[in-house]
């Protein structure tokens, strides 16, 4: 960030404390989209994603005079937007979740594979198109189980450390770990259709 742009940011964190309308107004305009596309990911659903950023925004401007800017805005209203969307789907929660196992690769009792591993081309990638693949690879993210996608999600994609990632979905640094490695051999299982030897 430029000296220019945190100079505008300190200003607008001064406005927001100071209860300027405009101040706020900005804070949605500029911040809004991001934390929209957030919550999108963690909940895989635009309506639900909106009362949560709504939920995001209203427990920023509470808690305003806790932030004390040793973090970017932007960095703050992330975490607080993730909070905020992993609140809203605890809170709609109402059927077991789906076990990952069948997603997960087979091994034999001596350890090895029970099936080859192909390796992976760009055949698939080639064929399909960059914006064809991001939406191919976002679909499969959503497939699956929720404790294992938030995990990924929060890890590989909004790039979380893990024990931020412990911390928010109430696990340890090691449930945190175990689960990231199934999900993504899992997620791996569902793309190997397309990027997979296989697939040319």
């Amino acid at each position: 960030m430029t000296a220019d742009n945190s100079l505008t940011e300190s200003k607008l964190v001064a406005a927001l404390k100071a209860g300027e309308a405009v101040a706020y107004e900005q804070m949605v305009r500029e911040y809004g989209g991001r934390m929209q596309a957030v919550a999108e990911r963690l909940l895989c659903n635009h309506a639900d994603a909106q009362e949560a950023v709504q939920d995001a925004f209203l427990s920023a401007f509470r808690s305003l005079d806790k932030f004390d800017g040793r973090s970017q805005l932007s960095t703050w209203l992330h975490r607080i937007v993730v909070n905020a969307a992993l609140m809203k789907a605890r809170s709609m929660r109402r059927h077991p979740e789906r076990s990952i196992d069948d997603l997960l690769p087979a091994f034999q009792a001596d350890g090895h594979h029970a099936s080859a591993i192909s390796r992976w081309t760009r055949t698939g990638l080639v064929a399909t198109g960059q914006n064809e693949t991001k939406e191919l690879i976002r679909s499969k993210i959503e497939s699956l189980p929720e404790s294992y996608r938030n995990v990924l999600i929060l890890r590989d994609i909004e790039e979380l450390d893990t024990e931020t990632v412990a911390v928010m979905l109430e696990l340890s640094p090691g449930a945190v770990k175990v689960r990231l490695h199934r999900a993504r051999q899992a997620l791996r299982t569902l793309l190997e259709p397309v990027f997979g030897e296989s697939a040319k």
